[in-house]
């Protein structure tokens, strides 16, 4: 499952109270940004200078990856498949161009876009966090509405202006898609029965 959002939409809140509640394992993505306040290595990201990041895309380490806001980030491919294989239920946390790119070699990828309730709330919890300049947050919005743009790509879009509504949204997205019929399972059912 990957959550996308523009920056301040709230993504990072509702991926760790969705990990707290469920049996999801955490995609922990690769960045160039140093830590914010509060933030664990190998928890919230694993944080690596741009050196490093340029050697892990060149040996095609990343299935996707992305500069965003003038860092680079991006999602092993090697941790990924691990935690597929074992049968996990993985989220992503990952910008919208990345959550695509993982569509198209994951399809049966769940995409869930959040939204904050209006442009003013963005605004005002851009500013809350205390860690951005006047004009990065102008600049953080501009990529906001550029990101919007992709919303229809995604396969649901879940409006942030409550957390705990947020919350129960996409559990409700989990729990439909854990019982959505697809071809392979209907093809299975039918071998079962003769």
């Amino acid at each position: 499952m990957v959550i996308s959002a523009p920056s301040g939409a709230g993504k990072t809140t509702l991926t760790k109270r969705l990990l707290q509640i469920s049996s999801f394992a955490y995609s922990v993505s690769f960045t160039t940004r140093p830590p914010r306040k509060n933030e664990i290595e190998g928890v919230d990201y694993y944080f690596i200078s741009n050196e490093e990041f340029q050697e892990m895309l060149e040996e095609g380490k990343f299935i996707e990856w992305a500069r965003v806001h003038g860092q680079l980030y991006g999602t092993s491919i090697d941790l990924l498949d691990n935690a597929i294989e074992t049968k996990k239920d993985v989220v992503l946390e990952v910008d919208v161009k990345g959550g695509i790119e993982i569509k198209k070699k994951y399809p049966k990828a769940v995409l869930i876009f959040l939204l904050p309730p209006s442009w003013q709330e963005l605004e005002k919890r851009l500013n809350k966090r205390d860690t951005e300049t006047k004009e990065r947050i102008r600049e953080r919005i501009k990529q906001a509405k550029k990101e919007i743009a992709y919303a229809p790509s995604y396969d649901y879009l879940v409006v942030n202006d409550d957390i705990n509504k947020a919350l129960s949204d996409i559990l409700s997205i989990v729990k439909a898609e854990r019982c959505r019929l697809d071809r392979l399972s209907l093809k299975n059912l039918s071998k079962n029965k003769r």
